[in-house]
């Protein structure tokens, strides 16, 4: 049984090595250096960037903020097992990689112009430019629901002050207190996000507040790794955790901030602590870029991550229309390393070849109960398709052991992946 998460683990790896062998292999250029330009210090761009610069290409990196949370593990934090340190990262390692470092923001692209312009007043050209901006939050999809609600009712989407607000609010419940937890329909950040971070916080109340429960209120009648996180539930929170799905009335309606409540189909809820999780699109610098469709997502040329819309952008990460390819963190750093190859066969005049994309990624139910799915991609048409019998989901009649090393290699992929990009 243990040869399952083993080679899902080896998987990973294996995956982060060949895909970075591409962008290796790429020669340096001859003719004059290049600009490329990527926008988005996360997971993905983070990538980007050190690939491009693996295959001799001057990049440079536009990331607002000199710390960046990760939210991958952000819901260990919010469920007090890691420290918010343990999930923040500087710039200083992505420097030393030969990186150009910017911390502004971009406030539009210029398409035609081929430039972008940065807060502080810079306007920078650029020959390609790659953007990961990650999602935006449709605080318009929920009434009485918007980013000044989101100050006291968190939505911990996005890691950072969210997450350590949330954290604090779980901490400080009093035993007998009720957690309330909305999900959005797909798709958005990290579909199995929300049922891990349930499962969390399920941990945090039995174990420190057993009179307390967590209610998810669910947009849809299916998850991501739904019988495995259910079997899970079953096990270990039978008195902890209840999901209203679709179905019986689970959709969130409204939410009156002041009175800290919330309304759905299935009724009135006043709980002690709400967890809002919004409808997510691209972000506005993509919207207005004119790369997303009707507001959205952006497509992508499935090869090159290249925009259907605009020439010479590529988006990757969680705001590109991927296909059947999950938004997640080692998606958007897959996709990181094709994009960089592709733009560095794309300077030199090659045709960049037909990629395969490989997706992993972990959940936790507990500190020691883990699990895994994978997947294979490759393009079909204009999109992202998994490959016939590629994709693999953590066996349901796992073993206590079996969980708990797949927990272990959950935290050796997040140990691995960070090191990897900011060290």
């Amino acid at each position: 049984m243990s040869a399952g998460p083993t080679r899902r683990g080896l998987l990973a790896g294996l995956t982060a090595a060949s895909l970075s062998t591409r962008a290796l292999a790429a020669p340096a250029l001859a003719r004059a250096a290049p600009r490329v330009i990527v926008v988005g210090g996360g997971f993905g761009g983070t990538a980007a960037a050190r690939a491009l610069v693996r295959s001799g290409i001057a990049a440079t990196l536009i990331e607002p903020s000199t710390l960046y949370a990760t939210c991958p593990s952000s819901n260990a934090v919010i469920a007090g097992l890691m420290p918010m340190s343990a999930i923040t990262f500087g710039y200083d390692g992505v420097r030393r990689a030969g990186v150009t470092v910017v911390h502004d923001t971009v406030t539009a692209i210029d398409a035609d112009a081929r430039r972008i312009g940065l807060a502080g007043g810079q306007s920078l050209a650029y020959d390609r430019l790659v953007v990961s901006a990650g999602i935006g939050l449709r605080f318009d999809a929920i009434p009485g629901y918007d980013a000044a609600a989101s100050a006291t009712i968190p939505h911990a989407w996005k890691a950072g002050a969210q997450t350590a607000l949330l954290a604090r609010q779980i901490a400080a419940m009093e035993d007998g207190g009720l957690v309330v937890l909305t999900v959005p329909a797909l798709p958005y950040r990290c579909p199995p996000g929300p049922y891990e971070r349930a499962g969390l916080i399920a941990h945090v109340l039995k174990t420190r507040k057993p009179r307390s429960k967590v209610i998810v209120l669910d947009a849809k009648d299916s998850f991501s790794k739904q019988p495995l996180f259910q079997a899970a539930w079953t096990a270990l929170y039978p008195d902890h955790i209840e999901w209203v799905p679709l179905g019986k009335g689970g959709r969130l309606d409204s939410v009156d901030a002041a009175a800290r409540t919330l309304r759905a189909e299935a009724g009135l809820f006043r709980p002690a602590v709400i967890n809002v999780v919004p409808p997510q699109t691209a972000p506005r610098l993509c919207i207005e870029a004119g790369l997303a469709n009707a507001g959205d997502w952006c497509p992508v040329d499935p090869i090159t991550f290249e925009s259907a819309l605009r020439p010479g952008i590529h988006v990757i990460g969680d705001a590109a229309a991927a296909g059947a390819m999950p938004k997640s963190a080692f998606s958007a750093f897959a996709q990181a390393q094709v994009c960089a190859g592709a733009v560095a066969d794309l300077l030199a005049g090659r045709a960049p070849p037909e990629p395969k994309l490989i997706n992993v990624c972990y959940s936790l139910a507990a500190p020691d109960y883990g699990f895994s799915i994978a997947g294979v991609y490759r393009p079909e048409w204009d999109r992202l398709v998994t490959v016939p019998g590629s994709d693999g989901l953590s066996p349901e009649d796992a073993s206590p052991a079996l969980r708990a090393r797949e927990a272990d290699l959950g935290r050796a992929w997040f140990a691995g992946m960070t090191r990897q990009l900011f060290g």
